[in-house]
């Protein structure tokens, strides 16, 4: 089925192998000899847990070539997994303290979604993801030198990072900036923090759509809200397992969710730090949750419905899905 991604951080994405190689290049010492290690590293107690590793292997991500092939690994993956279209988040304060220029990963970057589009058709929106952990000022100035030079690049602003001890209230000013040059809208809220969070991105930096968002379920008359506003949720089932958000997939909400009528999604997130691209989440929740092939058309319709394309482009990558559900009917 082709299919569509919405939250997936593009560090997220850096291969074992590749995190291995590219220290060796730049010397860089990692605590980490072999694949396996690194993969055994992949054992979280939190969020920051997590963190801590994912900031290391930006650390050795440093020239264009990096960059360019961390992109094409992953749009080789979602040829693969037939996803048809992706909303990729590019962090670049996650790269600036090691003196890499703006302009250095988004040249790899681009290089790599230009081989994409042209090889196999492949469709990308950028997303500049901003990181909470640090000050409001600096993610704004980020934000004008990347509308400065990137401005038809990059079509969204996105909130990542910790959310503990870093409320959305913090970043009103930041939101308000890319609302005036003209960018949409998500952040990260209610995984690890509350669902008020979920309520404040909505209410106090006028987001679109909200990236987890599953403890939306602690308040009903948010729930209520979701539904009847048809926000969307870029759930992420197995990164909520592997950041202990749910003890195990069985005990995941996002059926629940979808049953009552929120416009939800299946992410990967970070697919090599949590066990799984994007078809990989559709097969646990199917494992584990019983999923459907109706609910899994539904999860999918709704990411192309809640994708920051152009109406007419949203529009054929729906009628792509509609004929494949035609030429495959459920037997």
């Amino acid at each position: 089925m082709p299919k569509a991604e919405l939250h997936v951080h593009i560090d997220g994405t850096l291969q074992p192998s590749r995190l291995l190689d590219r220290a060796a290049k730049h010397g860089v010492d990692i605590p980490y000899r072999s694949v396996e290690d690194v993969e055994n590293a992949y054992d979280f107690d939190n969020l920051q847990s997590f963190l801590d590793l994912y900031y290391l292997g930006t650390g050795v991500i440093r020239d264009e070539e990096d960059f360019y092939l961390l992109m094409l690994d992953y749009l080789s993956a979602c040829r693969e997994q037939h996803i048809t279209h992706t909303e990729i988040m590019v962090e670049p304060q996650s790269y600036l303290p090691n003196g890499v220029a703006l302009e250095t990963l988004m040249s790899g970057f681009q290089r790599a979604i230009d081989e994409a589009k042209a090889g196999w058709g492949q469709s990308v929106v950028l997303i500049l993801s901003l990181l909470r952990h640090l000050p409001e000022a600096d993610g704004i100035e980020v934000l004008e030198q990347a509308h400065s030079t990137y401005s038809d690049r990059f079509v969204a602003i996105g909130l990542a990072s910790a959310e503990v001890g870093h409320p959305p209230d913090g970043f009103a000013g930041l939101y308000a900036r890319a609302r005036s040059l003209g960018y949409r809208a998500t952040a990260h809220a209610g995984e690890e923090g509350p669902a008020a969070f979920v309520t404040d991105s909505l209410d106090l930096l006028g987001v679109e759509r909200i990236d987890h968002g599953v403890r939306s379920a602690d308040d009903p008359a948010l729930i209520a809200r979701l539904a009847r506003e048809r926000i969307p949720l870029t759930v992420c089932p197995l990164s909520n397992v592997k950041l202990k958000v749910f003890e195990n997939m069985t005990d995941h909400n996002i059926l629940e969710l979808l049953d009552a009528g929120v416009r939800v999604t299946v992410n990967s997130d970070d697919p090599t730090y949590f066990g799984g691209f994007l078809n990989d989440n559709f097969i646990a929740l199917h494992e584990d949750l019983k999923l459907s092939r109706e609910q899994a058309t539904r999860l999918n319709r709704n990411a192309f419905e809640a994708s920051f394309l152009p109406e007419d482009v949203k529009a054929a990558l729906l009628a792509d899905l509609d004929r494949y559900l035609l030429e495959h009917p459920v037997r």
